[in-house]
């Protein structure tokens, strides 16, 4: 995979995609993290980016020049590899107005081979870089933060984890929190007993259905009472939904649990 990010700041991204498993990721040749600054691509001689909105109001807008300018550079590198006819990349607008990244999204970008991220920065965006070059605008939270830097960061992390070979356990993404539509289970090591609190007899006992099947119900306990709105599109067998209406009834009536 190679993933391009459009940013004012590529100094920012210089120790997350340098470290840890973003790092080790490039090492082993499973992905290609770039940044591209694209004040390079202004079209004056101050490199100006923004400028006022048309209409009036505060801030400043980012211009669609630049924008335009850095991806179509990065088009005519794909080009000049031989990759005109390929898939075309996704173009992702980092915004707060733009579809909440999940677990899901996250996964169905890991099966691309070319992401280019925009990070925006001020007021907001031309318009037209919304219109007519974007494929897809994402959000990580109903909040706004100063640029678009670390959501990327935060997207592409999610993302490349996911791709074959990065992580050192490939059962570990598969167990993930949201990978089922579930919170994940709790986890132990040694010691068995650590200050009087010991691990549940269940992962001790060594019998692995055992096992699966605590784990199972935990991340269900786990998602009903952290997050509840997960189960109502979670993929459950009609036992487990049935021992999901039975925990929920114990804690509405502890005194008088159901039979």
């Amino acid at each position: 995979m190679r993933v391009d990010v459009l940013t004012l700041f590529p100094e920012m991204f210089t120790g997350v995609f340098g470290s840890s498993i973003l790092g080790k990721a490039g090492e082993k040749g499973i992905v290609s993290l770039n940044t591209v600054n694209f004040r390079d691509f202004a079209n004056n001689k101050h490199n100006t980016v923004d400028d006022t909105p048309y209409g009036g109001g505060g801030g400043m807008v980012l211009k669609a020049e630049p924008i335009f300018g850095a991806v179509e550079h990065l088009m005519e590198q794909r080009e000049q590899a031989g990759l005109g006819e390929a898939k075309k990349p996704r173009i992702i607008l980092m915004c707060p107005q733009g579809k909440p990244f999940s677990q899901e999204i996250a996964r169905e970008l890991s099966e691309e081979s070319h992401l280019i991220f925009i990070c925006g920065h001020y007021e907001g965006y031309d318009e037209r870089i919304r219109e007519y070059l974007v494929t897809d605008e994402l959000s990580v939270g109903d909040y706004v933060l100063t640029g678009g830097e670390l959501p990327a960061m935060v997207v592409v992390d999610a993302v490349v984890r996911l791709l074959p070979g990065v992580l050192g356990n490939e059962q570990s993404a598969v167990t993930d929190s949201f990978s089922d539509g579930l919170l994940e289970y709790p986890h132990y090591t040694r010691p068995a007993e650590f200050r009087g609190w010991k691990v549940p007899d269940e992962l001790l006992s060594g019998h692995h259905a055992e096992i699966d099947k605590w784990r199972r119900r935990q991340s269900l306990e786990r998602t009903l009472t952290r997050r509840p709105e997960l189960l109502e599109n979670a993929s459950l067998a009609p036992e487990e939904r049935k021992w999901l209406e039975r925990v929920k009834a114990e804690r509405e009536n502890p005194e008088n649990p159901p039979s």
